[in-house]
């Protein structure tokens, strides 16, 4: 690695310096976080326990609510514990792993959404072919593309951030290591480090964005000749999908997609893409999806019967 380094850990500034403010968030995020772990947990467990499973729609949530685990544990279970401390610190190499994990996850978890609005897509504009052209073949596909997006996504930042020279200020204004708080701390001009995340995040979020923004047009351009009962089925499944776009995007595009600066208001945003969002899936996906709730009636009432009847 032939960067100059002379610092061993950064300090996190965090959410804020006010006790008050602090214990508040601790009691907040734990909250949230546990919501999200078992909100997950029971979305995973419902479907791979039921016929379910067979379904594309749900084979690719089953993929999204672990991505929701595995990207907001990168982050929230330090931003919780550091709550709690004076003084927060991150090894430069936990630093990096954040960095990484962030971007991949989070590019995996944007490329699933995509794969879930074609599935929605087929379903309302091809329903006679959408078993043959969603296929579990075709499906896999979609899920290995999106890992191996991930990894296209993540690599090139990760690399960006190792290469870069650190040998003074070690405070990142954040909560977690992202590319744009460590490019502020590195001593060296990040001009075009920074024009290059944006080009590389800032623009497959926007394409993103886009992409599923004008599924969904054609989605519902399409209804027009469907039943009012099918309708009403797919405007609740598409529904629930373009609120979690909307959580999941609108703060991403405001902080990835413009010239490369660090505002105080982006430590709050973030909140939105890296907790609220993931905690905010289960429940949207299903309050709104009779499917899903007979499912989860079904597997729970099936496990809790079975163990009193053991009893």
């Amino acid at each position: 690695m032939g960067n100059q380094r002379n610092i061993s850990e950064f300090i996190l500034l965090g959410l804020s310096s006010n006790k008050k403010i602090q214990i508040f968030c601790f009691v907040l995020f734990l909250f949230c976080y546990v919501a999200l772990l078992v909100g997950n947990f029971v979305i995973l467990v419902s479907i791979r326990c039921s016929p379910l499973f067979e379904q594309p729609m749900y084979f690719f949530l089953i993929h999204l609510a672990t991505m929701d685990i595995c990207y907001t544990s990168t982050v929230t279970p330090k931003l919780i514990g550091d709550l709690l401390v004076e003084r927060k610190t991150i090894s430069f190499d936990n630093c990096m792993f954040q960095v990484f994990a962030m971007h991949f996850f989070g590019g995996i978890e944007i490329f699933i959404l995509i794969a879930m609005a074609y599935d929605r897509y087929v379903a309302i504009c091809k329903p006679l072919h959408y078993m043959i052209i969603m296929s579990r073949t075709r499906c896999n596909l979609l899920v290995f593309v999106a890992w191996v997006g991930g990894a296209v996504h993540s690599l090139p930042q990760l690399s960006m951030a190792l290469h870069l020279p650190f040998c003074g200020p070690n405070e990142i204004d954040h909560y977690f290591c992202d590319i744009f708080p460590i490019l502020k701390v590195a001593c060296t001009d990040t001009f075009i480090n920074g024009i290059l995340v944006v080009a590389d995040t800032g623009v497959v979020v926007l394409f993103t964005f886009m992409i599923l923004f004008c599924s969904y047009v054609v989605i519902l351009f399409n209804l027009r000749n469907q039943s009012a009962e099918g309708r009403r089925k797919a405007l609740s499944t598409c529904g629930s999908h373009i609120t979690v776009v909307l959580l999941f995007f609108i703060p991403s595009i405001f902080i990835y997609l413009r010239p490369p600066t660090t505002y105080s208001v982006d430590k709050v945003l973030a909140l939105f893409y890296t907790i609220i969002a993931p905690m905010f899936n289960p429940l949207i996906y299903t309050l709104r999806n009779t499917e899903m709730k007979n499912a989860m009636r079904k597997v729970w009432c099936q496990t809790l019967f079975s163990k009193e009847a053991h009893n």
